[in-house]
């Protein structure tokens, strides 16, 4: 039997978005460290992952309602729906480029 693949149904939200940094903003603004960068592809916010202890690309999420993060890691291409919990890969090929 085969299960449907669940599709991310917010991909509308997605922009040609350009960075706003090379870091977390939160963190450097506060002199702290992250472990790996995830980028808003609503609005080009760059914040640090789950796994950083202040998960400032989550609280974007919850503050603004911005459904995807694309990984702002090099070499690494996905992103992922906060909403709809799914990965959506790979994002060079849905998305929009980066401005």
């Amino acid at each position: 039997m085969s299960k449907s693949r669940r599709e991310c149904t917010h991909l509308n939200a997605v922009k040609a978005v350009s960075p706003t940094g090379d870091g977390c903003e939160e963190c450097l603004a506060i002199g702290d460290s992250w472990v790996h960068l995830r980028l808003c592809r609503t609005c080009g916010h760059v914040g640090c992952c789950d796994d950083s202890k202040n998960r400032h690309a989550r609280k974007h999420f919850l503050e603004r309602k911005h459904p995807i993060i694309s990984s702002f890691e090099p070499g690494e291409d996905w992103s992922w729906c906060f909403i709809d919990e799914i990965e959506v890969f790979p994002a060079a090929q849905r998305f929009p480029k980066l401005s």
